[in-house]
């Protein structure tokens, strides 16, 4: 039997935080509701009840009832256990991969999707580091600075998002990415001195990369368009692309060719400003020998 921090005891609802389905999240809501069904229809043909069952995997029969009625995302333990005990054959087991992408919020797996379809990448940061370039325990440290503080499942879950994101990495071919950092960000020790160092040695690392182009944009260097906020440019296989900037188009993405190129304008003169990227690689290498 499952137990959730004392023997014997079955996980509820409270057990469960952070794994609501997103009433405006349509696929979301879709894919859980016809695990639920499956779920029940298994259930009905071993002729087992559902507290029973509830028993048998761990849960109280509540959440077996939220569970079969699509209120809960079911966590990836959970699918296994229930296709063993229900006998499943599989069945159930595998649909987690399209549960996992639930618990991500919906915003997120949209920009995961396009990034996974992009050949480039134009991206400029004027206060974090990008989430493709952060190391888990730095994602952990930079969200944790949120307020009001958000539960530790839903962390847990924006973290997973962020790196799951970095399947664009593996792909084939290569996306071509550029990203250009502002150095404020870069001596920001964001979660301790030790975490940060981690950071900055990751960012060597995906420097080396042939189809990675790093830069820095330093302090001194102001009279650039970056003051505005952060600038992002998609380019896709078609020859379409989306972009958005923090102070332009109302922040929204924008797909018109004439918007973005005001984007790429931008992105450009960012570029021809900040170092190069064996100036900024050199430049991070100096700053872990000062960590």
């Amino acid at each position: 039997m499952s137990v959730d921090g004392e023997v014997g005891r079955l996980k509820s609802e409270e057990d469960e935080r952070g794994w609501e389905v997103d009433p405006d999240d349509d696929w979301g809501l879709a894919v859980v509701a016809t695990v639920g069904r499956q779920l029940k229809l298994r259930r009905e043909a071993v002729g087992m009840r559902a507290g029973k069952f509830g028993e048998a995997v761990g849960y109280g029969e509540d959440m077996i009832y939220k569970l079969e009625s699509g209120k809960r995302i079911p966590r990836p333990e959970f699918l296994d256990k229930a296709d063993e005990v229900l006998g499943a054959g599989g069945l159930l087991s595998a649909m987690k991969e399209d549960v996992e992408k639930v618990r991500y919020p919906k915003k997120v797996r949209d920009l995961a999707g396009m990034e996974a379809k992009a050949v480039e990448l134009l991206t400029y940061g004027n206060h974090n580091l990008h989430g493709l370039l952060q190391t888990e325990e730095y994602a952990w440290a930079l969200l944790r600075t949120r307020r009001p503080v958000p539960p530790e499942e839903e962390l847990a879950q924006a973290v997973a998002a962020r790196m799951a994101r970095k399947a664009i990495y593996e792909r084939s071919p290569a996306p071509e990415l550029s990203f250009v950092l502002e150095e404020t960000t870069l001596r920001r020790p964001v979660g301790g001195k030790m975490v940060w160092r981690r950071q900055l040695e990751h960012l060597l690392g995906v420097a080396q990369l042939r189809n990675v182009e790093i830069q820095v944009m330093p302090m001194d260097r102001w009279d650039h368009p970056g003051t505005g906020g952060r600038i992002q440019v998609l380019k896709f296989v078609d020859g379409t692309a989306v972009g958005r900037m923090d102070d332009e188009f109302n922040g929204r993405p924008v797909h018109d060719p004439k918007q973005l190129r005001i984007l790429e304008l931008r992105y450009g003169i960012i570029r021809a400003e900040a170092l190069t990227a064996r100036e900024s690689l050199t430049f991070i290498e100096q700053l872990v020998g000062e960590t």
